[in-house]
Order: structure tokens, then sequence, then C-alpha cells
């Protein structure tokens, strides 16, 4: 007969049953994670970290092969922005797959195409907010630019103004308390920063001309040679600007990771860290890091791209000697499991009102199953069957694991959602994974080591599993 304690269900902090070892251990992750998120401040850069991280450890891209074997570490690349890591397993394909998915976009600025203009003795930048933010997150804070411009002989020139210590900076000013409380009492909190007052000082000093715009003059001629483009050059560019802040521990304990982006490069670190250290498997190990996902997951580097469907056909052909045929691709998609890696909303105890708390994520109680996400009545969701949970069960106990259930707030406060449903779309069996963060969306989000070491040990264990 089971014994009344274990008839319960226990969801509690994991830090006091970790030994000496796992606890060091967790810390050198966050170490190497926080290295992670203050190089990868945009997916391109995330990509170039995936792929230098990824030859280093035995990885070569899929060009290289004429055909997979057993034990092949393989990777694919999508316009800079998507990555697909591979390590081919023993068994077929078609008989079963585990993949890991995560995104590697964040919310951010953008610039607009024609951005540079001049007022007032500044030059300001034209911006369009990324993904969902709070806009006025955004102001008054040290801001760094990333990207890349391409121009039109087709010459690729990289970006990167603020990461330097001696660099400059940029800012989006907001107006002072003094004057601006008539202006900003009366819209609502999204709308104190409307979407166009969100324009980045970018310089003060005029050029010695007598052109009109001498101000926005300067600038271009400090551009040009710098970088060698013109104001022309904007309209194939990808430029963004995000927090000029590191990633560190927080607390005398450093018991917490604070940092920008950490929706969704947690995940993404922690999942290419799992295929990085998967070697041998008997269930070929894939991880996929998208791009696009706080947009829609749309266009060609998204998760509702066929790309992904591509690079699976090419895994059977090459496989397969080319002998390839539809039921391997359906097959294929029909027996491949998925953790779709992502993170949910771990309850801040300034705000515990927004949860339903038995339902709820803890931070430092491990990595949050999120069942479905959407909102209201489950709109717009996946909606993991309850057989897949429970093989998850089975393969975490074994592993001793420690993880959670959690939902996105109460019923009708709110929602989210993630690329679990586009890969559900392919019939696979997929539900989300990933830590709880305090702040998602904003410039500084916070996690908990303890999550992030149980996390990856979670990812490791899953794709290592041999059912």
């Amino acid at each position: 007969m089971t014994e009344d304690s274990d008839l319960f269900y226990n969801n509690e902090s994991i830090w006091e049953n970790l030994n000496n070892h796992s606890r060091k251990t967790a810390f050198e992750i966050s170490e190497k994670y926080i290295q992670f998120i203050n190089f990868a401040k945009t997916e391109r850069l995330a990509v170039k970290y995936a792929i230098r991280y990824a030859e280093e450890n035995g990885f070569r891209k899929n060009t290289e092969f004429k055909e997979f074997k057993t034990g092949d570490r393989v990777y694919f690349l999508n316009r800079n922005k998507n990555i697909i890591l591979v390590v081919i397993g023993k068994k077929r394909i078609d008989d079963r797959s585990h993949m890991i998915a995560a995104h590697i976009d964040s919310p951010r600025i953008d610039l607009k195409a024609n951005p540079v203009y001049e007022d007032t003795n500044l030059v300001l930048l034209k911006t369009h907010y990324y993904g969902g933010i709070k806009k006025y997150h955004w102001v008054n804070i040290p801001l760094n630019m990333y990207g890349v411009i391409i121009k039109k002989d087709g010459t690729v020139v990289e970006v990167n103004i603020g990461e330097d210590e001696n660099d400059p900076v940029f800012v989006i000013s907001d107006i002072l308390p003094h004057i601006g409380g008539k202006t900003q009492s009366k819209r609502k909190f999204n709308e104190i920063i409307k979407g166009e007052e969100l324009n980045v000082i970018a310089g003060a000093l005029p050029a010695e001309t007598a052109h009109r715009e001498k101000y926005k003059l300067n600038f271009l001629r400090l551009l040009n040679q710098k970088y060698d483009i013109v104001e022309e050059d904007f309209l194939s560019a990808e430029l963004s600007l995000v927090p000029n802040m590191h990633a560190r521990f927080i607390g005398l304990d450093r018991g917490l990771v604070g940092g920008y982006g950490q929706d969704d490069r947690i995940c993404s670190y922690l999942s290419l860290e799992a295929i990085i250290n998967t070697k041998d498997p008997e269930i070929t190990g894939i991880c996929y890091l998208a791009d696009k996902e706080e947009t829609g997951s749309e266009g060609n580097t998204g998760a509702q791209s066929q790309w992904f469907v591509y690079v699976i056909n090419e895994i059977l052909e090459k496989m397969n000697d080319g002998n390839i045929k539809n039921s391997n691709l359906y097959n294929t998609f029909t027996n491949m499991r998925v953790l779709s890696s992502d993170v949910n909303a771990a309850v801040n105890p300034s705000f515990k009102q927004v949860h339903e708390l038995r339902n709820a994520g803890i931070l430092g109680n491990g990595p949050i199953l999120t069942k479905f996400s959407g909102g209201g009545g489950k709109g717009g969701t996946n909606d993991a069957h309850a057989e897949y949970i429970a093989y998850l069960r089975s393969v975490f106990d074994r592993g001793n694991i420690n993880f959670q259930l959690g939902e996105w707030g109460k019923v009708d406060e709110g929602g989210a959602g993630t690329i679990a449903k586009f890969l559900a779309k392919y019939n696979s069996e997929v539900i989300d994974m990933g830590p709880g963060l305090i702040g998602m969306h904003s410039t500084y989000e916070i996690s908990h080591v303890a999550d992030i070491y149980m996390t990856l040990k979670a990812y490791i264990t899953f794709l290592n599993s041999i059912e």
C-alpha cells in the first residue's frame, strides 16, 4: 500500500537536496551561461556562438557529408539566423528521434529603414520595437547597437557599438517629471512612452559646413569613416538596440542570474549544451534554434518555415543512401518526441495576485513543464497529451530530475505563446519545458542557478533516453 506521504504531489526547492558537487556544477554552468548571453545579444550572434562551440566539439556542416552514419555530429545553417545540430543515433530516425527546440530572438528595439534625422541640435534615430515589451522599460538606459549592413556590392559590414567600454552608447530619453506629469498621467501604462516616441539620441555635434543638416551630416561622416557606409545603406541593414548591461549574478549568495534576453536564450544555451554533451546516443538527438518567435514565428527563419522539413528530409536521404520514401518523412515526424525549450513566468512575490499559486512555477523548484500556453480557454495553444507527460515523468524520475508544472498566470489574466504549437503540426509529441523567469520581457530578466543546472540535466537526460 502507498505510504501517506507519497500520496501528495510535492513542489519544493531543490537546492537543499543538491550535494556540494552539484552545487559547484550549478555555479559553473551559470557562469558559462552568463558568458553566452553577454556575447549573444542578437540571433545572429547566438548562431555565431553556436557554430564556433559546435565545431570545437566535433560538429561539421551538413555540406561536408555525403552520408550520415551513427555518431556523426552535423549542423545545418539557415541565413545565419537558424541552426539545427544533430547527433546521429543508432536507431533509424524514422523509428524514433528526440528534439529540443528553442528560440534565439528576444524583444528589442530595431532601427527603421530610413532612421536618421536631426532636431533641436540633436541627431536621432527612428525605431520600431520588436516583440512584446513595456516601452517605458527602454527609456533612460544605455543602449548598444548591433547588427549588419549589407552594401549594394554584397559587402557585409558588422556593427557593434557600445560593447567595448571605450565605445559611446545610445539612449532613448523620457520627459522629465517636472513638466511631464499632465502629459503622461492621462495615458495608459503601456502608452506612457508611445512607439513613435522611442527615438534614439545618437549625436549632438555639428559638422563644419554650410549644409542645412549639419548635425546629421557629422553623424553620417563618422559612420562613413568607421564603416565605409552611406545613408542609403540603411535600406539593407538590420540594426538593433539592446541594453548596455552585462549579465551578472544577483544577490549576496549569487543564487540568481540577471541579464537581458534570457527569454529564450537561457533555453537556447542549455539546449546547445545538451546536444554538445550528447555522444553516441541510441536515438538521434536534435537541437533546433529558431528565430522570430517573439513576432509569431513567421518568415523563412521562424518555426513555421518549411526549412525544418528540408533538414529532416536531408537527414533521411543521407541515412538511407538516397532511397527516401514519403512514409519515412511521415513516420519521422510522428515518432519524434520534442521538448519546446522555452521559459515560463515564475511567481514574483510582489505580484502573486496574477498567478493561481497551486499551478504556478517557483524559482528554484526546477524547470517548468508547461502543458499548454495560449490564453483564456486554452486559445491558440498546443496541449500536450497525458501519455507524453507520463513518459517524461518516468524518464525524469529515473534521471533524478526535479521539475514542476506551471501555467501562464490565472485563467483570465493573460497567456503566452511558444513554438510548441507549430512543431506539433508535424504530428510530433510536443511539450514546453524550461526555467522560470521573473521580469520576463524586461531589460533585465532573472533566473535561478538551481533551475539552470536542473534544466540542463533534464535536457541531457531526455536526449540520451533510449526508449
